[in-house]
């Protein structure tokens, strides 16, 4: 709420604009500038004290309390908003847009932009191999919108769909930065574990205004020419992102120029289990190790990586693009060509995110640097891939552009090494304007005069330790020591008297300081005016650029691919129309490269006639392994991959699922079990004939009953209803039968050898069901105490030995229901009337009757 003219009266004039400008962010921390620094005050200080560990002091008096302050060097600022925007905050950049010189009272302040997780720009503040995406969810009846931004790269998603599993899978792919949400949004516990969620008015999502606001940007008359207009919901989202947008960054969006809606059946679908266990971009303990993106990911353009994560996220099933990345792929390979496109790539940059702070004229000179890099790289790679045939590579080539002018005036315009920022200057080429050069030519002149005058001035006064200085307070003086006081002309005006020394001023050395100064000053101001018209002059090749930047990413990610492919030796799958999944000697893509041991490799076959695979065998002998390794090798084929495999054919694939590990969820009341049955009851409703199924241990959270009946039901549904391809590993041997009652299921399983108490994993694939679950020989490499071993070897023979009589007492206990049923009066008495024959005398006097006998 904006303070009062009357609130506002008790405060000093300054402390007055810092209020009001306040009042319009009173949730944001406000970085207000004042010279070399950016101070907090009040609330925002304390705060800010805790977070960034920075000292907390006081500036005077208002309205006769301390005002407490906070501050950080503005040259340093980029560190503390990265530690700020870690920890999910929002951070206001105030600063003076007025004219010191001519301001009466404080100078002019205003909110130049808002630093929120999602929508920085900064490449100090970034992950540059990871998107930073700020998103928008909005919910109507069982409906959801998602619309997710990347401000760095100007691509704007949106999405519709139904259900809560599949908002929390596209939660988990898209992985926001910051997710606004409106006040009415009902599943908050999905959202709330998100590092940074922002709660908005309903009103920011309402339809009209969403397609108004959408419209304006793109410049349009209605968004069918987007494909987006008929998902309303999502459109609801995007509106509000956008407005959200424009909030904080106060400025145009040149770089948003499109909108994008994905539709899930161009995708092969990925449920958030599915993302987590598979260990794509993120293990299960939350860093980069030993997943598949650290395998695959040795691009060398933060934009390539990025590129790559995304498609590792999102399976395509357009067999038609997936060909010709696997062609690109070949080809590469056969033509030799990755350290030959590597080199200049690798010095390209990530000129994506160079192109969005253009956008939102908030490049620094290096960004220019950076584009002017690029621009004298794009002939050499233009070159490079004239190898490739001309099919393949037209639209590559003509996306990838050319930009010789502006190369040209890059080159002409900015040095070779500019500073950091253009604040003070340094920035702009000698011989690009005439103008500038005469300023700093006069600036430049200081130094020789400054010398000749110092020289003169000494032979004058015959003061040989005299000197000629200056500094930003005082400006240029003549300093003299004290004990030659008497020596100085009368025409030496005391400027400063120091400890030791005296400074003097003569009119000649003020005449030529008002003169320098001017011309730095001059020279400083069209110096940034001309840096700005560089802006001007590339905005107008924006759409271009982006598209030069995605073309660049996607030859650093295929080229990877082909140098990932020659050095694993990978092997290009062949996509199939008919159903089925055949794979020779396939091997897991992690696990191989850092297992210290030869990798065994193992087959799958999955069709029509073998739908689901039961694979049996002991713990740690591999079976998740090769399970998780059937699955990847999918999904790698999906992204244009090539497979560490012998031969491999993949037939459609609409969605991967896995029930693999054991997790609770305690923060939301569930357990270990209620965890897998809720994974499970989700592959039970949407999988089809054409997913991959991957089950783990389904039911072994409870009783041995409760959880083999669990599994077998849901192996029959998934063989026999869904008829999915699927992997099902179990402990419950009693599974090993169902293939006599379904012939689409066949039994494998991993071998192992005992050598005395000992046990050795083959980890190789065989057919037919395992004979032995060697637990407790695991349990003894484990560690476990010989003692309990043995005991527990002791209590196993124990139990073989009577299994056949307890499983008769049993099944006595479960049939002693059955005999109280048949031998209960009240039913008997059931049995014995015919209800077509009782009038409703009848029937009533026999309600009381049943209710006396059941008694």
């Amino acid at each position: 709420m904006k303070p009062t003219a009357q609130q506002l009266k008790q405060h000093t004039p300054m402390m007055q604009q810092y209020l009001t400008i306040k009042s319009e962010i009173p949730d944001t921390l406000m970085f207000y500038r004042m010279g070399d620094f950016y101070e907090l005050f009040f609330d925002d200080a304390r705060k800010a004290s805790q977070l960034l560990g920075i000292s907390l002091t006081q500036r005077g008096k208002t309205g006769g309390n301390a005002i407490p302050m906070a501050g950080v060097p503005y040259h340093s600022v980029e560190g503390y908003l990265a530690k700020l925007i870690n920890l999910g905050e929002s951070v206001a950049i105030v600063e003076q847009i007025g004219d010191p010189a001519t301001s009466k009272g404080p100078v002019e302040r205003k909110i130049v932009r808002i630093i929120t997780p999602g929508t920085i720009t900064d490449e100090a503040l970034l992950d540059d191999r990871h998107d930073n995406l700020l998103c928008a969810v909005y919910q109507a009846q069982n409906s959801f919108g998602i619309a997710s931004l990347d401000i760095g790269s100007g691509r704007f998603i949106v999405n519709q769909f139904q259900h809560t599993e599949t908002l929390q899978a596209e939660l988990q792919r898209l992985n926001p930065a910051e997710l606004l949400y409106p006040d009415n949004f009902e599943y908050v516990e999905l959202i709330e574990h998100l590092q940074t969620i922002r709660r908005r008015p309903e009103w920011e999502f309402e339809l009209s205004t969403a397609r108004k606001t959408l419209n304006q940007q793109f410049g349009t008359k209605d968004l069918i020419g987007f494909g987006v207009e008929q998902a309303e919901i999502a459109l609801c989202a995007a509106g509000a992102l956008l407005q959200y947008i424009k909030d904080t960054q106060r400025t145009n969006l040149p770089h948003l120029q499109s909108i994008k809606l994905e539709q899930n059946i161009d995708s092969v679908i990925l449920d958030a289990a599915t993302r987590k266990n598979l260990e794509l971009t993120q293990n299960l303990a939350g860093g980069f190790d030993n997943t598949l993106a650290e395998v695959l990911d040795h691009t060398v353009t933060p934009m390539g990586s990025r590129l790559l994560k995304r498609w590792i996220h999102q399976p395509i099933r357009n067999v038609n693009i997936l060909n010709y990345r696997q062609t690109m792929i070949q080809t590469l390979i056969d033509l030799d060509l990755n350290a030959p496109l590597s080199e200049p790539l690798k010095q390209i940059g990530d000129i994506e995110r160079v192109i969005a702070r253009l956008a939102l004229r908030s490049a620094r000179p290096r960004d220019l640097t950076r584009l002017r890099t690029a621009f004298s790289l794009l002939p050499e790679l233009q070159h490079l891939i004239t190898e490739l045939p001309k099919e393949l590579v037209s639209n590559l080539s003509k996306e990838m552009g050319n930009y010789p002018e502006l190369l040209a005036l890059l080159e002409k315009a900015v040095i070779d090494n500019p500073p950091v920022i253009i604040r003070d200057g340094g920035v702009i080429k000698e011989g690009y304007n005439a103008e500038l050069d005469q300023w700093r030519n006069l600036a430049k002149g200081a130094t020789d005069y400054l010398e000749k005058l110092e020289l003169r001035e000494r032979e004058t006064t015959g003061i040989t330790t005299l000197k000629v200085g200056y500094n930003r307070v005082h400006g240029y003086y003549i300093e003299t020591s004290r004990n030659v006081a008497d020596q100085v002309p009368a025409h030496y005006v005391r400027r400063q008297t120091l400890k030791n020394t005296e400074r003097y001023i003569i009119a000649e050395l003020k005449e030529h300081e008002d003169k320098v100064l001017s011309s730095q000053g001059k020279a400083l101001a069209l110096e940034k005016k001309l840096y700005e018209g560089l802006i001007e002059q590339l905005m107008p090749y924006l759409q271009q650029l982006q598209f030069t930047a995605q073309s660049l990413a996607e030859l650093d990610v295929l080229n990877t691919l082909a140098e990932r492919a020659l050095t694993l030796n990978y092997v290009r799958p062949e996509l199939q129309s008919e159903r089925g999944i055949y794979i020779e000697e396939g091997r897991h893509p992690v696990v191989e490269q850092v297992n210290k041991t030869p990798f065994i490799a193992n087959p799958v076959a999955l069709n029509d006639q073998r739908r689901m695979l039961i694979i049996t065998g002991p713990n740690m002998g591999g079976k998740s392994t090769y399970m998780r390794q059937v699955a990847l090798m999918v999904l790698m084929a999906h992204i244009g991959s090539f497979i560490p495999a012998q031969s491999a054919k993949i037939g459609p694939v609409d969605r991967i699922f896995t029930r693999i590990g054991a997790s609770d969820d305690l923060a939301s009341g569930r357990s270990t079990f209620m965890v897998e049955m809720t994974e499970t009851a989700n592959i039970l409703h949407n999988a089809t004939q054409n997913s991959l199924v991957l089950m783990d241990e389904i039911g072994r959270g409870t009783s041995t009953f409760d959880g083999l009946s669990l599994a077998w039901a849901c192996a029959e549904q998934l063989a026999e209803k869904i008829q999915a391809y699927t992997l099902f590993a179990t402990h419950y041997f009693e599974l090993t039968s169902l293939p006599e009652t379904i012939p689409e299921l066949v039994n494998v399983h991993l071998d192992a050898v005992e050598h005395g108490d000992s046990i050795a994993f083959l980890h190789a694939v065989q057919e037919g069901a395992a004979n032995k679950s060697y637990g407790l020989q695991v349990a003894s490499l484990a560690g476990v105490p010989s003692e309990v071993v043995k005991n527990a070897k002791y209590k196993l023979q124990q139990l073989e030995l009577g299994s056949q009589q307890k499983v008769t007492q049993q099944a006595q206990q479960l049939s002693l229901p059955m005999v109280e049923v048949e031998t209960n009066p009240a039913l008997t008495l059931l049995a014995s009337i015919d209800p077509d024959d009782l009038s409703p005398k009848q029937a009533l006097a026999l309600l009381y009757q049943l209710k006396e006998t059941s008694i």
